[in-house]
C-alpha cells in the first residue's frame, strides 16, 4: 500500500513539473523590433480561419481572442515574429 501512495505521489510530483514545463514554452523570446504588426497577426490568424475578437500581448507573446470555424470562442497564443501557434489557452 505504501508503494502505491508513493508510486501515485511520484507521478503526480512529474505530470505538475511536465505542466510547468508547458507554461514555460509558451513564453517568446523575441525583440520587439522582430515583431510581426497587430494587423499581419490579425490576418495571419484570419489564414488560420479565426474571426479575431481581441489582440494582446502577455509572455511576450500575441495571444489571440477569437471564434474559431465552429464557433467556439478561442484563446490561442502565438509566436510575435513568425506567427506561428505556440499554446492555447482555455476557452472563454
Amino acid at each position: 500500500m505504501k508503494k502505491l501512495i508513493l508510486a501515485a505521489t511520484l507521478i503526480s510530483a512529474l505530470a505538475s513539473g511536465i505542466a510547468q514545463a508547458e507554461d514555460e514554452s509558451t513564453k517568446c523570446d523575441v525583440p520587439k523590433d522582430k515583431w510581426m504588426s497587430e494587423d499581419a497577426m490579425k490576418a495571419k490568424a484570419k489564414e488560420l480561419g479565426l474571426d479575431v475578437r481581441k489582440i494582446k500581448v502577455e509572455n511576450g507573446c500575441y495571444e489571440v481572442y477569437a471564434i474559431d470555424a465552429k464557433g467556439k470562442k478561442v484563446e490561442q497564443v502565438f509566436n510575435p515574429e513568425t506567427g506561428i501557434q505556440v499554446g492555447t489557452e482555455g476557452s472563454n
